[in-house]
């Protein structure tokens, strides 16, 4: 009986992360949780070049949270891209003591160049797809002459592993970008509990997820095939 249920169990992962990479393919988003002893927050990621203006309003208004583009360590290395902590000269940004990790993947804010203020949703989905592109052929991108620094889109640095180094939504979401075939680009927005501030239950982001025919996934069901 256990290990027909442990079969069912990995037949139902599978699934659902074969549902997970069609779904991306098809530039639709997916909601990742990470893991309960970690962030514990469920963020919404979607391929950086599928990112219209329509999805960043959806990442502001059902996702609530800081609107990301996740580039690999390869690609932000092409791009001279640093840790934000080793490039800012100031106190604040030494001594961190995070409690779900060693260290934040955070690395510059930019727009493209051909935004206005950067922040608009037409904006801000122009610099993710630029950064899609640029993604794609990192060596024939000037990144100083496509986007200013700063801007209104974060950009983060994944661990040069991936899952074998560091386990956050930054690398859970290009984990998942590589699987699918898609260039190493994702956008990952935190989801947030509009009546209690705190971050959106596992429970309630199943229920959005089914609500709109979406898929979630636990960050064990991409970890545990994909690392």
């Amino acid at each position: 009986m256990t290990g027909r249920r442990a079969r069912t169990e990995h037949d139902a992962d599978a699934t659902t992360l074969e549902d997970a990479l069609e779904a991306l393919q098809a530039g639709e988003p997916v909601l990742v949780h990470d893991a309960a002893d970690r962030e514990g927050e469920t963020d919404l990621i979607y391929p950086a070049g599928a990112v219209t203006p329509d999805a960043v309003a959806r990442m502001r208004n059902d996702a609530g949270g800081l609107v990301c583009v996740a580039l690999s360590d390869e690609v932000a290395s092409a791009f001279d891209l640093p840790f934000y902590e080793e490039a800012v000269d100031h106190p604040a940004a030494g001594g961190h003591e995070l409690g779900y990790d060693d260290r934040a993947s955070f690395s510059l804010t930019v727009n493209h160049r051909d935004t206005y203020t950067g922040i608009t949703d037409a904006d801000r989905s122009l610099t993710i797809t630029a950064l899609a592109e640029a993604a794609t052929a990192p060596e024939e991108t000037d990144f100083a002459d496509e986007f200013r620094v700063p801007g209104h889109v974060h950009l983060l640095r994944a661990a040069p592993d991936l899952l074998a180094q560091r386990e956050g939504h930054t690398e859970l979401g290009l984990a998942l970008a590589a699987a699918a075939d898609l260039p190493p680009a994702v956008v990952v927005c935190e989801m947030l509990d509009d009546e209690t501030g705190g971050e959106l239950t596992p429970a309630d982001a199943r229920a959005y997820a089914d609500r709109h025919d979406l898929v979630y996934l636990e960050g064990s069901e991409i970890g545990g095939r994909l690392d």
